[in-house]
C-alpha cells in the first residue's frame, strides 16, 4: 500500500507515535504507556462507540442532576 493510499487513521495514527518518539520524556512515555490515553480511546473506539460513551455520560450527568 503506497502512501498516497494509506487510510487516515493511519496516517494520524504513525504521525502520533513519531512525535512521542522525538518528544516524550521517559516519565511521560512512561505514564502513557500504562494508563493509556484518551486519544487511545477514541481511536479504539471509532465514532460509533464514542458517540454511545458521549450518550451515556450524558445519561448519567442528568440522573446524578437530577437525583
Amino acid at each position: 500500500m503506497g502512501k498516497e493510499k494509506e487510510r487516515f487513521e493511519y496516517t494520524t495514527e504513525r504521525r502520533r507515535q513519531q512525535e512521542l518518539k522525538r518528544n516524550a520524556s521517559f516519565s511521560q512515555g512512561f505514564n502513557r504507556a500504562t494508563n493509556g490515553s484518551l486519544i487511545d480511546l477514541v481511536n479504539g473506539l471509532g465514532w460509533k462507540g464514542l458517540g454511545i460513551l458521549i450518550l451515556l455520560l450524558l445519561v448519567v450527568f442528568t440522573a446524578f442532576i437530577l437525583f
